[in-house]
């Protein structure tokens, strides 16, 4: 079994960026996305308590459900969408392989 998985994230501009995660690390896709220097802040470091690493998910993945933690910080976020989750709360897992999510705009 492989340690790590493949994740597309499309940019803000549009542009796709196919990233190599790992899975034996611990990280979650808002780590992923700074390491690959993509404009994600993670301001309040991963503890859900921000927004600013909201994304949406383009693909078919079953994913675990939003803890209310989440869905508290989602409601207060811009440009909320039904497949809106925030980064910080989605671990690279090898369940992700393939997944495809864009960057939200975080602000108005």
């Amino acid at each position: 079994m492989s340690n790590s998985v493949n994740i597309t994230v499309v940019d803000r501009e549009g542009a796709e960026h196919r990233l190599e995660a790992p899975t034996d690390m611990n990280m979650n896709m808002m780590e992923l996305c700074k390491s690959y220097e993509l404009p994600v802040e993670g301001t309040c470091g991963g503890m859900a308590m921000c927004a600013s690493c909201h994304m949406y998910i383009l693909s078919d993945h079953a994913l675990p459900e939003v803890s209310a933690d989440e869905e508290a910080m989602l409601d207060q976020a811009f440009f909320v969408k039904p497949n809106s989750r925030l980064g910080c709360q989605l671990h690279i897992t090898q369940a992700l392989e393939g997944l495809k999510v864009q960057l939200a705009v975080v602000s108005a």
